[in-house]
């Protein structure tokens, strides 16, 4: 199920101002043929290995930015720019700008900003600049906005790290293959330590591109995947980021993807406890696995995150992103359907130091 021609089926390709599609071309092509240099290969491994620590239990965003980063810097960029939601992937941006000596500028909303205060302090102390974004929900959706204006007027220079498998074609293709370093991981421990691929793999999904870096690798196994998206306040309210779960398909960010929006085609406001789910669309590859049933994808509740946020933190010691904890819900809401002996793997796309602060005040207290 690779990408042709910038498709996944019907999905993806792409939908961009003229003014884009030389950037774009470019960034194809160089991809094409920096990513098969061995030269390239081997710096990206040691990065991933005496950097990020690779392999790790638990995954975070360094694998999708230093890959990203170090491809810029290979075809000549001199600054980086990203979005972020929860900050995790501007975090992840910064590191990688510090340690390839290119300057960051992560945009991000102004709500979102409100609610992260410390990634915030992580990447201004790591040396990049976070642009505040006051337009529209002042959420993710309109920092990605921010950042494709910023890439139209200064691509020659610039590179949009993008922090999903969303926007234009080779955009889902690029960070898909940096992230499927999670999977490639997950089936080399998975049958070191019990001999046999894991039977279901759970991920949050917003964008998805913890979850594609997840499932690509199992895409022709008999393995069940399941993707968690943001319940919010149920489908029924419409306060949600459920996508795929209660959305249709459309354009948005450059790609044709399921997405939220009204009966005009106008993109839905979302709603999630979770900044980093706060988003009306998803990567079309997703889309794809979610029309052929080889994925199978249910929205998590507010609540239910939050209860899941607390249980693994209590049984475990492992206090998850709040992003992370949707796919933790989904495992517990389906425990029932597992026999005693299932594999069953959760991917932990972030740690929750970030969403603390955010917890302690739902509960009525303070940090």
């Amino acid at each position: 199920m690779s990408a042709k021609m910038g498709r996944f089926g019907k999905f993806g390709g792409q939908y961009v101002p003229e003014a884009l599609m030389a950037a774009l071309i470019e960034l194809e092509g160089s991809y094409k043929t920096i990513s098969r240099d061995k030269k390239f290969v081997g710096e990206l491994q040691n990065y991933l290995k005496n950097y990020a620590g690779r392999p790790t239990p638990l995954t975070h965003k360094l694998n999708n930015t230093l890959g990203q980063a170090l491809l810029a810097k290979y075809m000549g960029k001199t600054r980086l720019i990203a979005e972020t939601g929860a900050g995790q992937h501007g975090v992840a941006t910064a590191i990688a700008g510090a340690m390839l000596n290119l300057p960051v500028e992560v945009y991000m909303g102004e709500e979102d900003i409100a609610r992260q205060r410390l990634n915030v302090f992580r990447m201004e102390l790591m040396g990049a600049k976070v642009v505040p974004v006051s337009t529209g929900s002042r959420t993710l959706k309109d920092a990605v906005n921010e950042a494709l204006r910023d890439w139209v007027g200064n691509s020659a220079g610039t590179h949009y790290l993008i922090g999903s498998v969303v926007g234009p074609h080779p955009f889902p293709l690029i960070v898909r293959d940096f992230q499927t370093v999670i999977g490639r991981e997950v089936r080399q421990q998975s049958m070191k330590a019990e001999g046999r691929l894991p039977d279901r793999l759970i991920a949050c999904v917003g964008g998805g591109s913890n979850a594609i870096g997840l499932f690509h690798p199992f895409i022709r196994d008999h393995v069940t995947m399941t993707g968690a998206e943001a319940g919010g306040h149920g489908l029924q309210t419409g306060e949600h980021g459920a996508t795929l779960c209660g959305g249709s398909p459309g354009v948005l960010h450059g790609a044709f993807s399921y997405l939220l929006q009204d009966e005009n085609g106008q993109i839905a406001g979302t709603h999630s406890i979770s900044a980093g789910l706060d988003y009306p669309g998803v990567g079309p590859e997703h889309s794809m696995l979610k029309d052929t049933g080889r994925v199978d994808y249910v929205a998590v509740h507010d609540d239910e995150a939050l209860s899941a946020f607390r249980y693994l933190a209590r049984r475990e010691g492992i206090i998850p992103a709040m992003e992370s904890a949707h796919a933790v819900a989904a495992a517990i809401r389906m425990k029932d359907e597992f026999a005693r002996d299932d594999i069953v793997v959760i991917n932990l796309s972030g740690r929750g130091d970030k969403d603390v602060a955010g917890v302690a005040a739902l509960q009525g207290g303070a940090l």
